[in-house]
């Protein structure tokens, strides 16, 4: 019999780790017993080996609030923008200067939804997703919050381009997880097959 081993992190997961992801990607919520009565995993297995996931760093547990118009209602849009930052900028600086702003912790939490590091043309490049009430707002938290904080830590010079593209309706998350196909009160189906859940 050939075992299904998967790898991340450059360590493998055997079986019984395999089922108690997909069970936890299903529905984070599930307690040990639950996940043991689905998985057949014996209960202190799923405890030790769960908490071990964790601790390893190899499993996150996120909350996403729904503030769209079939959630809360309170986010109407959204705009994707990639900020290119003029060549000499280094990466470290950049990390370096980001976990020095406090904007990152308190002025930025209310307008970005999220955010990462990337390389655009041998560059470094931010890549934000903002939300508003309205298209206008977001314009207007750009230009007067993120632009000048930006330009306050990485100079005044700092922004090289901007391109920006306005986001519809979301249709994956974290690989698994699609809103309008298979999340149904706060998590996945029970329909869905667990062959459709990937892990890696």
């Amino acid at each position: 019999m050939v075992k299904d081993i998967c790898i991340l992190r450059g360590r493998t997961i055997d079986e019984q780790e395999k089922l108690i992801i997909k069970a936890l990607i299903r529905n984070p919520r599930s307690s040990d017993n639950q996940i043991s009565k689905a998985t057949r995993v014996p209960v202190r297995t799923v405890y030790r080996k769960r908490k071990k996931l964790e601790e390893e760093g190899i499993i996150h547990y996120y909350l996403n609030v729904n503030l769209d118009k079939s959630g809360i209602g309170r986010i109407n849009a959204r705009h994707l923008y990639i900020i290119k930052f003029k060549l000499g900028l280094p990466y470290t600086q950049f990390i370096r200067e980001i976990n020095e702003e406090n904007n990152v912790r308190t002025v930025f939490t209310e307008h970005i939804y999220q955010s990462f590091l990337a390389e655009v043309d041998g560059r470094v490049a931010l890549v934000m997703i903002l939300e508003g009430e309205r298209d206008e707002d977001i314009v207007e938290n750009f230009n007067k919050i993120i632009v000048p904080s930006l330009k306050k830590n990485h100079g005044p010079d700092s922004i090289e381009d901007v391109q920006t593209i306005r986001l519809s309706d979301p249709i994956r998350f974290f690989h698994n997880y699609l809103p309008m196909l298979n999340i149904k009160n706060g998590r996945i189906r029970d329909d869905w097959r667990d062959e459709l859940i990937f892990i890696t």
